[in-house]
């Protein structure tokens, strides 16, 4: 009874650490990378237009009319 008992608090410290890993995923990094993925892929839709100065578009939006910074669209000509 005593192994029993063992195995039992062993599957909730277990539990308990894999539901506190994924609290820390989900409401830390998360965010974080889905933005970076959002900000990404945003540029095969963007609509560009001005300088290019360093590589970068000086003005892009999306086609939603969504404003895009500076660092966001590579040069692709």
């Amino acid at each position: 009874m005593k192994e029993a008992t063992g195995n039992l608090n062993m599957g909730v410290v277990t539990l308990t650490a894999i539901g506190v890993i994924a609290a820390f995923f989900f409401t830390v990094l998360w965010p974080s990378i889905s933005k970076n993925f959002e900000n990404y892929t945003s540029c095969d839709d963007a609509v560009c237009s001005g300088n290019v100065s360093d590589g970068k578009w000086e003005d892009c939006t999306t086609s939603k009319g969504v404003e895009l910074p500076k660092y966001s669209c590579t040069y692709k000509g």
